[in-house]
C-alpha cells in the first residue's frame, strides 16, 4: 500500500504524536509499504519521507501549547501532494485540528475517489473541548469523510464519542520496548552510587503535575535521605523557575538533565529504581508510563484515566490520588522502602509493556487499513493478497 501519514504539528517540535508518526512509518516501511509524511514545521526537514505543508505557530491546547498552521496557501500545497501520490490510504493524525488536517480531508476524495481516509483520535481533556463544542457543526462535515477512527485508548474513544458519535476502533500508542529494554544499555555512572534514584520524565507543564512530585520527594528524602529525584524535562522558562526555586531553598537530592535525547533517555530509567508521573489530567494514553514499564520499573502515577488504561494498582505500580502530595509521598515512600516489591512490579510492568510494542501495534493498523479498503471496494495489491494466503 501507499500510506501518507498526517500530523498537523510541528515536525521539528518533539512530541507524542509527531513520535506515533515517525515509529509507524518506518514499521510500514519495514513491511514494504510505501509511506509520506505529511506536517508542519518550523525550518527545513532533513528527511526524504516528509513533504513540509505550513509554518507552525504556538496556541494553547489542553493545557498544553500546540505549534500548528494556518497558512492560506495550504490548500493549494495538499491537492498537489495528494494528487501527485495517488495514495491507497490516507491516514491523519488528530484528524480535526486545525488547518492541515482538514485541507487533506477536503482534498484527498476528490483527487482519488478510492482513498481511504482514516484517523487517529489522541487526545483526551476532562474539561472538554472548547473548539469541539463551538465547530461541532462545521466539523461534523469533515468527521464523515472518515472511512476509519482509531482511539489509542478507552478514555480517548469516550472522549470524542461525546462530541462525535461512532465506532471507534481502539488500537494503542506503540512503545519501541527494546529501546528501553536492551540489556546493552549502560546505567549513568554518576547515578551509581547507592542511592533509591525516583525517575521523572516529561515537559514541566502545570498538567504534568511536577510540582506536586517536588513537594513529595522532600518528604520522601527526609525519611528516607538516601534518595535522588531526576527529573528529565525540555528547557523552558517553568523548568528554570522549579530549578531556581529548589538551588534557593538549598534542597538535597534533586538532580536536573536537561534536553536529554531519545538515545540517552534509557540510560536515564536503567539508572533508577522508581519511576513517577504525577500528572494532573489530560493524559489518553501514557507514553512515559509504558516506556518505563518496557524498561522493568515500577510505576507511581496519578489514577487518572490514560494511565489507568495501561496499568493496574498493586500490579505494575500504584496509582495516586491526583494533586494528592501526601499519598503521593507514601506511595514512593513504600517503594522505596520495598526492594522485594520493585522488582515484581517492574517484572509485571515488562510484560505489560510488550502489549504495545510497535510490531503488534502496526499489524492492528494495517489490519485495519485492509478491512476499509475492503469495504470500500478497493482491490488488493498483491502484497496484501501475500499476506492473507500466507
Amino acid at each position: 500500500m501507499k500510506v501518507a501519514l498526517v500530523s498537523p504539528y510541528d515536525w521539528l517540535t518533539p512530541g507524542g504524536v509527531n513520535q506515533h508518526v515517525d515509529q509507524l512509518a518506518k514499521q510500514l516501511v519495514m513491511r514494504g509499504h510505501e509511506v509520506r509524511i505529511l506536517a508542519p514545521a518550523t525550518g527545513p526537514v532533513d528527511d526524504p519521507r516528509v513533504t513540509v505543508a505550513g509554518t507552525p505557530v504556538p496556541v494553547p491546547a489542553s493545557g498544553s501549547r500546540a505549534r500548528i498552521t494556518f497558512d492560506p496557501r495550504l490548500g493549494r500545497l495538499v491537492r498537489r501532494f495528494l494528487e501527485a501520490e495517488q495514495f491507497d490510504v490516507v491516514h491523519l493524525h488528530e484528524p480535526l485540528m486545525p488547518t492541515l488536517p482538514l485541507q487533506v480531508l477536503r482534498h484527498s476524495r476528490a483527487v482519488n475517489p478510492d482513498v481511504v481516509n482514516v484517523g487517529t483520535f489522541h487526545a483526551h481533556s476532562a474539561g472538554g473541548n472548547r473548539m469541539y463544542s463551538y465547530w461541532r457543526i462545521v466539523l461534523k462535515r469533515w468527521f464523515r469523510e472518515l472511512d476509519g477512527k482509531i482511539a489509542v485508548s478507552p478514555p480517548a474513544a469516550e472522549y470524542h464519542h461525546r462530541y462525535y458519535p461512532g465506532y471507534y476502533n481502539v488500537i494503542p500508542n506503540g512503545i519501541d520496548v527494546e529501546h528501553f529494554a536492551s540489556r546493552d544499555i549502560e546505567p549513568l555512572p554518576e547515578l551509581e552510587d547507592g542511592s533509591v534514584n525516583i525517575l521523572y520524565v516529561g515537559r514541566a507543564e502545570k498538567r504534568k503535575g511536577l510540582p506536586y512530585l517536588l513537594r513529595a520527594f522532600g518528604t520522601v528524602n527526609a525519611r528516607n535521605p538516601n534518595t535522588r529525584l531526576i527529573i528529565v524535562s525540555r528547557d523552558s522558562r517553568r523548568l528554570r523557575r522549579y530549578r531556581d526555586s529548589i538551588e534557593r531553598q538549598g534542597r538535597r537530592g534533586i538532580v536536573f538533565a536537561d534536553d536529554v535525547s531519545n538515545a540517552d533517555l534509557p540510560r536515564y530509567h536503567r539508572s533508577s529504581q522508581v519511576f513517577c508521573s504525577p500528572a494532573t489530567g489530560n493524559e489518553s494514553f501514557g507514553y512515559v508510563v509504558v516506556e518505563a514499564m518496557a524498561a522493568g520499573l515500577p510505576v507511581v502515577a496519578s489514577n487518572i484515566e490514560g494511565y489507568a488504561y495501561v496499568m493496574t494498582h498493586g500490579v505494575e505500580g500504584l496509582l495516586v490520588p491526583p494533586e494528592d502530595t501526601f499519598a503521593l509521598a507514601d506511595a514512593l515512600t513504600a517503594l522505596v522502602r520495598d526492594h522485594d516489591a520493585r522488582a515484581a512490579m517492574g517484572a509485571a510492568g515488562y510484560k505489560r509493556a510488550n502489549e504495545f510494542s510497535w510490531p503488534r501495534v502496526t499489524q492492528q493498523v494495517l489490519s485495519y487499513y485492509e478491512r476499509l479498503r475492503y469495504a470500500r471496494g478497493a482491490t488488493p495489491r498483491a502484497d496484501e493478497r501475500a499476506r492473507w494466503h500466507a
